[in-house]
């Protein structure tokens, strides 16, 4: 066995601001705790959280690692006492509290998948957090039933392309909203059965001519803001709205008579926070229902960019620019 470095090379947060604070520093590689196994990682996925992270918004749960990067895949490089899932030397994909912009990051092994031999690491450092998300809020809160009838804004985010591909092998009718032509065109081949162009279309106004004044079922939202009543209108009779995300913002006006007369349910969840014990069951969700179809082929993991770990600034930035198709994802070896 090939003895641990002592130190490695990670990006951190300097300060908040722009995508420039992210610099590289040396740090000790860290020891894994009884329950966790030390990744030598290949490869980290780039999310919203960790913009949100840089710029002091959202900060590290604590007695976790403050550098950002909350989705890894690599090969175990050390594993804690009571750590029996994995070996040294097993490709693993994990989601992680933090740490994952560093050479070396640890994870609790009950969050941690074996990487699928179909994917490259590029491609699995682009799940975790995408699908475990996807996974706990649009089919276990949302509880999206085939037949019924999806709402996704964001269609080409990370979050978007997993949730409208995931919804339509899981027999669902599609709606996505999208920034442009070009990104209403990414999620009708991803599987999008209409995709809603915002800066042209009103989606409430949308979706009501498509389901002839009905709404859908469940509508997953990272946008908040004057979207949530828009949503609530759009909202079927027993309709599910889940919020995970307020890029604009998380205040908002509604008329509650509505959510009583249509018998809606809201509802919404972070994942960093979540307990061990509540990963571990998405995880092994993820595993058993979601995996066998990304191993088919039938699910893919759209990736927009790769960036080497010393260039997480331009990754930042490409995020920021809201121009990305898919996945970001640092390159680490």
């Amino acid at each position: 066995m090939t003895a641990l470095p002592e130190t490695m090379t990670a990006m951190a947060i300097t300060g908040k601001g722009g995508p420039e604070v992210l610099q590289p520093v040396t740090l000790a590689v860290p020891q894994p705790g009884e329950h966790e196994i030390l990744i030598k990682v290949r490869a980290a996925g780039v999310n919203r959280p960790d913009v949100l992270q840089r710029k002091g918004l959202y900060p590290a749960p604590k007695g976790h690692s403050e550098l950002p990067g909350l989705e890894v895949a690599g090969t175990v490089a050390a594993v804690g006492k009571n750590a029996s899932r994995f070996k040294i030397g097993d490709a693993v994909m994990a989601l992680v509290n933090g740490g994952g912009y560093a050479e070396y990051c640890l994870a609790d092994e009950r969050a941690t998948i074996a990487k699928s031999a179909s994917l490259s690491f590029e491609q699995a450092a682009a799940l975790p957090e995408t699908f475990f998300t996807v996974w706990h809020n649009v089919f276990e809160r949302g509880a999206l039933q085939p037949g019924e009838s999806f709402l996704i804004h964001g269609g080409t985010s990370g979050i978007g392309v997993t949730a409208i591909q995931l919804a339509k092998a899981f027999g669902s009718k599609v709606y996505a909203t999208a920034g442009s032509a070009e990104k209403c065109a990414a999620c009708v081949s991803l599987g999008a059965d209409r995709a809603i162009d915002y800066t042209s279309e009103n989606f409430a106004d949308v979706i009501k001519a498509e389901t002839a004044g009905k709404g859908v079922d469940v509508i997953l939202d990272m946008v908040g803001g004057d979207y949530i009543d828009r949503n609530i209108k759009s909202l079927a009779d027993d309709g599910r709205m889940v919020n995970i995300a307020y890029q604009k913002g998380s205040s908002a006006t509604i008329d509650f008579m509505r959510v009583m007369l249509k018998r809606l349910t809201i509802t919404g969840s972070t994942l960093r926070i979540r307990s061990a014990e509540v990963k571990e069951r998405i995880a092994r969700a993820v595993e058993s229902k979601v995996l066998p179809l990304v191993n088919e082929g039938r699910v893919q993991v759209p990736i927009d960019s790769t960036f080497a770990l010393a260039d997480a600034a331009a990754a930042h930035a490409r995020m920021e620019s809201s121009q990305h198709i898919g996945k970001i994802v640092l390159k680490v070896a």
